[in-house]
């Protein structure tokens, strides 16, 4: 059995990313992020809201990588 996926006004995406209302729109805006019109409301499922911020995620540096990165620039 599979649950339905929360669908979310923009203004509870922006919480839910922890971001401003402003920033959701402009990633609705410029197509960054999957959304659906629901005549004129826009709304976002919550998987899709997780799944741009997952993608975000930029892994930590280990301590050899730091080192290699320092000996190309010089």
């Amino acid at each position: 059995m599979t649950a339905v996926d929360e669908v979310l006004t923009v203004e509870e995406a922006a919480a839910r990313m922890k971001m401003s209302v402003r920033y959701v729109r402009r990633l609705v805006a410029q197509r960054r992020i999957p959304f659906h019109k629901v005549g004129r409301s826009v709304r976002l499922k919550a998987s899709d809201v997780d799944a741009h911020v997952d993608a975000g995620r930029v892994e930590a540096l280990t301590v050899s990588q730091v080192w290699t990165a320092l000996r190309s620039v010089a």
